[in-house]
């Protein structure tokens, strides 16, 4: 491992110990006694909880303010967002335990997301802004018991802004920066950044409106191997509006609405082969998003009945120039899905709860492309699942929650996957928890791989097995958070390309296994240091841009109650990846190095809760590095900005 590194290492743990600091990653693991949801889908206290759940609330996101989502995600023990410091147009890798984009399902107050025309299904984190975010639960291992298709490595929960108690309340903000690479040094504005919301509580009604708008310039996605060459910059254009409202119908009866419309625009370069010959002005892709949906809640003697439903409709077009007929081609992906969840938690006691489930999703798609067409009623399917958990919690410190699935697909047939999740908290002056699970999940075979010209419509899903354990403990009057999680990880059945050109599954087994911990010290409620450190080992079938080794490191300090200041670290060890070499005909291997950056940002309200600014400044040393094989990455970037509430 890089000298450099072990030597930063040994300074942070070595001043952790003598308490010279604390966590703030921004992205800290919270206390055992704060409330998540994830695991179960209902509000617990994490001392119930028989994970560890990483929690980034909307104070820990203030603290990233001018970061991007995929960013902030990247700062999480155990996550690596492959792209996070690119350019913002860059596809993004959601790489954790192993696993890859397909793995990883995303969830949206509730309803889960995905682009059904994508070749994995998996969502574009891309087109949601940090603003329009309440807060994040991280929930990584194989949760398909709860969730279904996807959540085999990670269960990425977003909550979106809530509206405020006033009857009204506005927010006014707005950014701007740079956007230059290790060899730009323009310090004119390139990234803007800002929006406004409008939202309250009127009587029994509560309502939000949010609109973000996004503007970046001045990088290349592709790597100008030359600085005389003077690439094109690939702007990258995004426009959010949100709107939310919640009816109070009785004590024990909510109704909850939502719509949102998202639009992304986006220049882009052909991919990376080597030949100096990728870089066009001419690519140009649109990205556009409708969502709306209606979740109810029932609240009774013994329980709680909750029913989230959504339907998304996702259209990619893409204007992109064919060099041999010197024309420009017009590709069209569309897709629509449909998502309804109703599920109930019953108390029969104060130690036992049960939640059973019945969920059902819809897919379908439609493609046009100078290859073919696809149409929607030759490439749909559906799922109806039932699910129950059931979930233990003793007065003397034992909890267990286990729990099953039955997918039932109109494609393939069932589907049963199980889970089973005992903890033990040890003491209450010590806190200390022991936990440990083994978990199965599966993914399912996207309408592309069913249904394409690639496809093979007897695809069976992919199938996940994930045995953890660990700990988690706070000492010294809870000012000291610890917590580690060993996994090991089976992934079988999966699918890719043969012989003929068609995608298929593929027989064998390959194995990931790590460690992932995080250390948190609070010396004074002003001063706060993180450090979280991630180890990574994969078959070679799955190691492409996954690191060995990851830290982030973080130090909080508020110099007054107005003036705040941070610092983070992060090291990303070497990685493996592959690209088509255009001068050679072949995939070949290639190998990227090591890194380190150095993050600041300082913080200043001007008017208590209500106007602060804030400056940051990424890359401090301005390091070359390399996150994927022949793609740009951000230098030195300053962003300043500001923030009224109204």
């Amino acid at each position: 491992m890089n000298k450099n590194f072990i030597r930063f290492s040994a300074c942070i743990a070595l001043a952790t110990t003598c308490g010279y600091a604390q966590v703030n990653d921004s992205v800290k693991v919270k206390q055992l006694d704060e409330v998540v949801f994830s695991d179960t889908k209902f509000s617990q206290s994490k001392e119930k909880s028989g994970k560890v759940i990483t929690k980034i609330t909307a104070d820990e996101l203030q603290k990233k303010s001018g970061q991007s989502l995929a960013s902030i995600l990247n700062s999480v023990t155990g996550v690596e967002i492959n792209g996070s410091q690119s350019a913002n147009g860059k596809n993004l890798g959601y790489y954790i335990r192993g696993g890859k984009n397909q793995q990883v399902l995303i969830v949206i107050d509730g309803n889960p997301v995905t682009d059904a025309s994508g070749i994995s299904h998996e969502y574009d984190l891309r087109l949601l802004p940090v603003d329009q975010i309440e807060s994040i639960e991280i929930m990584k291992g194989a949760a398909s018991t709860l969730y279904g298709s996807g959540a085999a490595t990670a269960v990425i929960n977003i909550t979106l802004k809530k509206s405020s108690k006033k009857a009204i309340e506005t927010l006014i903000y707005s950014s701007v920066g740079t956007n230059n690479t290790t060899n730009n040094h323009k310090y004119n504005g390139q990234d803007f950044n800002q929006g406004f919301s409008v939202n309250g509580t009127i009587d029994k009604v509560n309502y939000l409106a949010s609109l973000n708008s996004t503007e970046t310039n001045g990088m290349s996605q592709i790597s100008d191997s030359n600085s005389d060459s003077n690439y094109d910059k690939d702007r990258f254009s995004r426009i959010n509006y949100l709107s939310k409202i919640g009816i109070k119908a009785s004590d024990k009866l909510t109704l909850n609405f939502f719509g949102n419309y998202d639009k992304v625009n986006n220049d882009y370069d052909y991919q990376f082969d080597n030949t100096g010959l990728n870089d066009t002005d001419l690519n140009k892709s649109k990205t556009e998003q409708f969502r709306f949906g209606f979740s109810p809640k029932f609240i009774y003697a013994k329980g709680e009945f909750n029913l989230n439903s959504s339907f998304s409709k996702i259209q990619r077009n893409y204007q992109e120039w064919n060099s041999w007929t010197n024309e420009i081609d017009n590709s069209k992906y569309e897709s629509r899905s449909v998502s309804v969840d109703g599920f109930n938690k019953y108390k029969f006691n104060q130690e036992f709860i049960i939640i059973t489930g019945l969920s059902y999703q819809f897919f379908d798609m439609n493609t046009q492309t100078p290859y073919g067409e696809l149409a929607k009623e030759a490439s749909k399917f559906n799922m109806i699942d039932s699910y129950f958990s059931g979930v233990y919690s003793s007065d003397f410190g034992l909890n267990v929650n286990a729990g099953a699935r039955i997918n039932m697909h109109s494609q393939y047939g069932n589907q049963v996957v199980y889970n089973i999740n005992p903890s033990f908290n040890i003491g209450k002056e010590i806190p200390f928890k022991l936990l440990a699970s083994y978990s199965t999940a599966f993914v399912t075979p996207s309408l592309y791989q069913l249904y394409s010209e690639y496809g093979t419509a007897s695809l069976t899903p992919e199938k996940n097995t994930t045995i953890e354990s660990g700990f988690e403990a706070l000492f010294f009057n809870k000012k000291l958070t610890l917590n580690a999680v060993g996994f090991y990880r089976e992934q079988n059945n999966s699918i890719g390309f043969d012989a003929n050109y068609k995608y298929s599954n593929i027989e064998g087994l390959n194995k990931a296994k790590g460690v992932e911990t995080t250390l948190q010290y609070s010396l004074t409620s002003n001063l706060n240091c993180n450090i979280n450190y991630t180890f990574t080992q994969v078959d070679e079938a799955l190691n492409r841009l996954i690191p060995k080794h990851k830290v982030n490191a973080s130090i909080d300090f508020s110099a007054t109650k107005r003036l705040f200041f941070n610092v983070n670290y992060l090291y990303v060890d070497d990685r493996n990846d592959t690209f088509y070499d255009g001068n050679l005909y072949e995939i070949v291997p290639a190998k990227l190095g090591s890194y380190k950056l150095l993050n600041a940002l300082v913080k200043f309200e001007v008017i208590s809760n209500r106007l602060n600014v804030f400056g940051n400044v990424t890359n401090v040393f301005n390091q070359d590095f390399t996150e994927n094989s022949g793609y740009s990455t951000r230098g030195r970037n300053f962003n300043i900005g500001l923030n009224l509430k109204l």
